[in-house]
């Protein structure tokens, strides 16, 4: 049997379209070269999608040329604009390297169910209640986990700010990472939160505080069949966990380090991994996801959020904790491959 013809996706539209490249370009370095042969399709900013030789930083200045996944189940891969003509690629599955909108919202992953081509990960209607974090809270409530007190502030709804318990996050509903996360700890400082929240999406979701460590647990497979990495925990020094907002986070963040494996107890670890397996079955997830966790200190868990495309650079926190729990980011390749395929042919 020759190579798997695998689609990488990266780049993309979010504000997370660095970050894609940095996960991408991990992904090319793990990457099985005697089981796969790649196929790299980057997303600039403006939404062009480009055949390139691989993640570089200044890719869309390389050897690129126009490219697209088409939607005829016949073709069944990419069309390639090569002077002039369009010519074909079949692929046997897509990667999809990418984060935040457009990414792992559900719009990637219906172009890829039009597409016919198999693809690593959660599919559309989990990608959807995943990235909106009111959905993700609605849903995990119905299956009995606790998840913070929540208020939904759209354009025609707002909040008395009077009613709320100080302190509390504002956050866009439907973003990936921090970006537009603010902390209030008074109501004066309610109305700049929620402008900068919207810069990032419409819908805003305002959070009472939890006081609790910040868990991690990095989730793979599909069904009862699933597979949790180590445990992490977030150790902050002040202020909030924002990932990926610092200048150079391969150097270290700021604020914050991650304990891997979590210096928790037994006990602690063991109820975080199997709550993190319930809300993935829950929410439909496949493939592959991050599930943050808050542990109180009376040992109880709560919800933070769920990553359905976790970052998969070189100081991302799924790979880190699957490497603690003896899997490489090659290993987790493979095994999504193969998940993918036999779903596939069931």
């Amino acid at each position: 049997m020759g190579r798997l013809k695998i689609g990488i996706l990266f780049g993309g539209l979010s504000e997370e379209h660095p970050i894609s490249i940095k996960s991408a370009r991990e992904v090319q370095q793990n990457l099985d070269l005697e089981k796969y042969e790649p196929f790299y399709i980057g997303i600039t900013q403006s939404g062009a999608w480009m055949l390139c030789d691989g993640p570089a930083e200044d890719w869309e200045n390389g050897n690129v040329r126009p490219a697209v996944l088409s939607p005829d189940r016949g073709v069944h891969g990419l069309l390639v604009l090569d002077e002039g003509k369009y010519e074909t690629i079949a692929l046997d599955v897509v990667l999809p390297v990418l984060h935040g909108k457009f990414g792992e919202d559900g719009a990637m992953q219906g172009l890829l169910e039009i597409s016919g081509v198999p693809y690593v990960g959660c599919d559309l209607p989990s990608s959807v209640m995943c990235i909106d974090k009111a959905l993700t809270y609605s849903v995990v409530r119905g299956a009995g986990i606790a998840t913070p007190t929540f208020y939904i502030v759209t354009p025609d709804n707002d909040v008395d700010p009077d009613q709320l318990n100080y302190p509390v996050f504002v956050k866009p509903a439907r973003s990936g990472s921090s970006f537009g996360v603010s902390k209030v700890s008074a109501k004066e400082e309610l109305p700049a939160a929620l402008a900068e929240a919207r810069q990032y999406d419409a819908k805003i979701l305002i959070e009472e505080a939890v006081i609790g460590s910040e868990i991690g647990c990095s989730i793979l497979g599909n069904d009862e069949d699933l597979f949790a990495g180590e445990v992490d925990r977030v150790a902050l020094t002040h202020g909030f966990f924002k990932i990926h907002q610092e200048e150079s986070p391969e150097t270290g963040s700021e604020n914050s380090s991650f304990i891997v494996p979590a210096d928790i107890p037994d006990e602690s670890r063991d109820l975080v991994q199997e709550t993190a397996k319930v809300i993935y079955r829950a929410l439909g997830c496949r493939g592959l996801a991050r599930v943050d966790l808050f542990l109180k200190e009376d040992g109880s868990v709560v919800l933070n959020e769920v990553n359905t495309l976790p970052g998969l650079t070189s100081y991302s926190r799924y790979p880190r904790m699957m490497a603690a729990a003896g899997l490489s980011l090659g290993d987790v390749i493979d095994r999504l491959v193969k998940l993918t395929l036999a779903g596939r042919d069931e």
